[in-house]
């Protein structure tokens, strides 16, 4: 009842997934950089204007 083709391709993408899962846990987890945010927020000295287009 089942293809043949199908059977391999399924075996083909659980492969692969077994090989995306092995690749990432190389990875590191970037403890010993710091964040380009240093401040919860910025002061806004102004308020921001949205204009309608006309034209």
């Amino acid at each position: 009842m089942t293809d043949p083709a199908k059977e391999r391709i399924k075996e083909e993408f659980l492969a692969a997934l077994e090989r995306k899962k092995q690749g990432k846990s190389g990875g590191t987890a970037h403890l010993d950089a710091t964040s380009k945010a240093h401040g919860p927020h910025a002061n806004a000295d102004h308020h921001r204007q949205f204009r309608r287009k006309s034209g």
